[in-house]
């Protein structure tokens, strides 16, 4: 089952945000989604298994330019998670399609996404789930 998430369930998803992002802790993870979770130009989703929280999606509205689109805004995924042992079982592309759901009803005519140059398993599911690669770039950055 996939519903959208309240700030009820904020704890839950910092957890499994912590997988994702590892060189974060809970506490952190609490802290940036709180805000953004009651915000209407964001949205969060939780899969589960029973009861039991299994995956989640974060989505949200981007206003500025996004890479491979031509109009504002754009329903961005800005993190998606299942628990490795309900992996390859459609959990995230069911996920992804509630974000996808989501950004239609504000209007979105694009959905987008990004992963880390090296990441071939997020590479591999966005491809398998229809998403065609925009561009790669190489980040800079320098101590001034």
């Amino acid at each position: 089952m996939i519903r959208k998430a309240t700030t009820a369930d904020v704890s839950t998803i910092a957890q499994m945000a912590c997988k994702l992002w590892p060189a974060h802790t809970p506490e952190e993870m609490q802290e940036e989604m709180v805000p953004l979770i009651s915000k209407t130009d964001a949205a969060f989703f939780l899969a589960f298994s029973d009861s039991l929280a299994i995956g989640f999606a974060q989505c949200q509205l981007r206003y500025d330019y996004v890479e491979g689109t031509d109009s504002s805004p754009v329903g961005y995924l800005e993190g998606i998670f299942v628990a490795e042992e309900y992996r390859q079982q459609g959990i995230a592309r069911q996920l992804l399609a509630a974000c996808e759901d989501w950004a239609r009803t504000q209007c979105c005519r694009y959905f987008a996404s990004d992963c880390e140059i090296d990441n071939f398993q997020s590479l591999q599911f966005h491809l398998k789930a229809g998403f065609q690669e925009a561009n790669r770039i190489i980040c800079f950055s320098k101590n001034l």
